[in-house]
């Protein structure tokens, strides 16, 4: 069921289009990501939808309410939404009750049972209560923004990069209470991020923005894997692109003979791998003709993912590739491996 729908929505600043006819429709309680390289329009797009902006054109319709009609607007204290910012935006005066009490009415019969349970809700600690934003951690001050915004019973939270002040492990640890809270609350969620990581493990749905124009929207695995151009395929992580002659489903590379996720076409073509696609085993029967090998150069130790860089046998092409592998029963640097390919690759026509 479609609960957030943006039809065609369009913004300018002067001779800058910020966005361009963006369409994009998210079903209710599902996480959706927008994600984009600097100046791609996604927090414009999130301000608008916020109601801090007004669109030049296009619609903004929340649960069957239009929110914004080209420039006539719904106010943004009306629309029922909920915003974490970067910062959290604490009240430095307040006390974290003060902070999550905020938005509930004061002479609420239940305010103190609702500021309890949001606190058990974001997972803090009841002692923290009587501090002030200035004594807590990062990950704690955006706890406390999460649990004001809950506060308010929103129809749709939005995150405006709410985790990228933070450390790495925290970053992690947070996104995941954050998902974990909206799920069991039962919110709508859109998150702006410039952390493509972050947006594939967070998000049902992720949209890829540049310069302004939805490039794709859909489920993580599907622009993962089958991203619709090679700057999209770049862009969500590291790609190996390959030239490639394409027949009724397999490509001819360097790396042999692949399947491929596109059918009954043939012609050159272009192909994308995904690093961790490559596997490396001990070299055997080098002079099998059909099977890829090459020299380890460099090994990037990582722990549980390591990189491995090698330089492929001349008959294969002499060309250098990167595989991302597991810490345990790797390569030496000088030794000889053989190159396998694990699931399809994805096909770009040739440019």
């Amino acid at each position: 069921m479609t609960f957030l729908t943006i039809q065609d929505i369009s913004k300018r600043y002067g001779p800058v289009l910020a966005l361009d006819s963006i369409g994009l429709n998210v079903a209710a309680g599902s996480r959706t990501a927008i994600v984009g390289p600097s100046g791609s329009g996604k927090t414009t797009l999130l301000r608008i939808i916020a109601g801090f902006e007004q669109p030049d054109s296009g619609r903004v319709v929340l649960q069957g309410e239009t929110l914004a009609d080209g420039p006539a607007t719904v106010p943004a204290h009306r629309r029922g939404i909920g915003i974490v910012s970067q910062d959290g935006a604490l009240f430095p005066h307040l006390s974290v009750a003060e902070n999550i009490g905020f938005g509930i009415e004061r002479g609420a019969t239940d305010r103190a049972k609702r500021i309890g349970d949001l606190v058990d809700m974001v997972e803090l600690d009841h002692a923290m209560l009587d501090r002030r934003p200035h004594q807590l951690s990062g990950g704690q001050q955006q706890r406390v923004a999460l649990a004001r915004a809950l506060a308010r019973k929103p129809r749709l939270m939005l995150l405006d990069e709410p985790f990228s002040a933070l450390d790495t492990g925290l970053r992690e640890n947070m996104r995941k209470a954050v998902a974990r809270v909206l799920q069991t609350a039962g919110i709508t969620a859109i998150l702006v991020t410039h952390d493509q990581a972050e947006a594939l493990s967070f998000a049902d749905q992720v949209a890829v923005l540049r310069s302004g124009r939805l490039v794709q929207a859909g489920p993580p695995q599907t622009l993962y894997l089958h991203p619709v151009d090679r700057e999209t395929a770049t862009f969500l992580g590291d790609a190996l692109l390959l030239p490639a002659h394409l027949d009724n489903g397999f490509a001819d590379c360097v790396l042999g003979r692949l399947a491929t996720d596109s059918a009954g076409k043939s012609g050159p073509v272009d192909i994308m791998l995904r690093p961790e696609q490559l596997q490396l085993s001990t070299a055997a029967d080098m002079d099998d003709g059909e099977r890829c090998f090459g020299t380890v150069d460099d090994i990037e130790f990582g722990g549980a993912l390591c990189t491995v860089r090698l330089r492929l046998a001349e008959r294969n092409g002499g060309s250098t590739l990167t595989v991302k592998c597991s810490g345990i029963g790797l390569p030496t640097i000088g030794s000889t491996v053989e190159v396998s390919v694990r699931g399809s690759a994805h096909v770009f026509a040739r440019a």
